[in-house]
């Protein structure tokens, strides 16, 4: 199973049919000349089927809920996709479809997902939102790599957040930094402590 930024889960097959994959996360931001904010996000997975609620991710105080179809191609490249299609409501109202998506090779992981929100309230409000990953893992508990962000939850005086990260886990627990926009502008920071049952 590939763990996403925001939380999500990309559900293998290797699964037996009964089994669920549940994982949970929160992701505190430390952002700088404003209110730091924390985005919880869940996820559900079980074969093919994929379900994902997320908390201050599109936009603050906005909910959101998805489905999606998970499915993956190769072995030892491995490539795992969900196309999802999601609504979304508080602040931002709206519908997305958007997907989560992996392609991994010995201790390189390349990680992506994003959803194109069409505001239905503001037709100025539709906006794209990404996050990307790259990163090397030199052994099972350890990660470290490069990691970009386009969202509209805050604001600097840069439209895309770049930066890097390291993670560690430790059975089912992952705990990652992420260190955006040093040498840019004042950083920003992510903690994210996510759980996987």
């Amino acid at each position: 199973m590939a763990q996403t930024p925001g939380g999500s889960a990309i559900e293998s097959d290797s699964r037996p049919p009964a089994d669920w994959a549940l994982s949970f996360n929160l992701a505190g931001y430390v952002v700088p000349n404003t209110q730091s904010y924390a985005s919880p996000t869940f996820s559900a997975d079980k074969r093919k089927f994929h379900f994902g609620a997320r908390y201050n991710y599109e936009d603050q105080h906005t909910g959101s809920v998805w489905l999606g179809y998970n499915f993956e191609a190769g072995d030892k490249l491995l490539f795992q996709a969900t196309p999802m299609i999601g609504g979304v409501f508080g602040r931002t109202t709206g519908i997305a479809p958007g997907y989560l998506a992996s392609l991994s090779w010995k201790k390189l992981e390349l990680s992506s997902e994003g959803e194109f929100v069409f505001d239905t309230e503001e037709r100025s409000g539709s906006f794209f939102y990404s996050w990307m990953e790259f990163s090397y893992s030199p052994v099972e508990w350890f990660r470290a790599g490069l990691v970009a962000d386009r969202t509209k939850a805050y604001k600097t005086s840069l439209d895309i957040q770049r930066g890097v990260l390291i993670g560690l886990s430790h059975r089912r627990v992952d705990f990652t930094t992420y260190i955006f926009n040093a040498g840019w502008t004042t950083p920003t920071m992510v903690l994210s402590l996510g759980f996987s049952f």
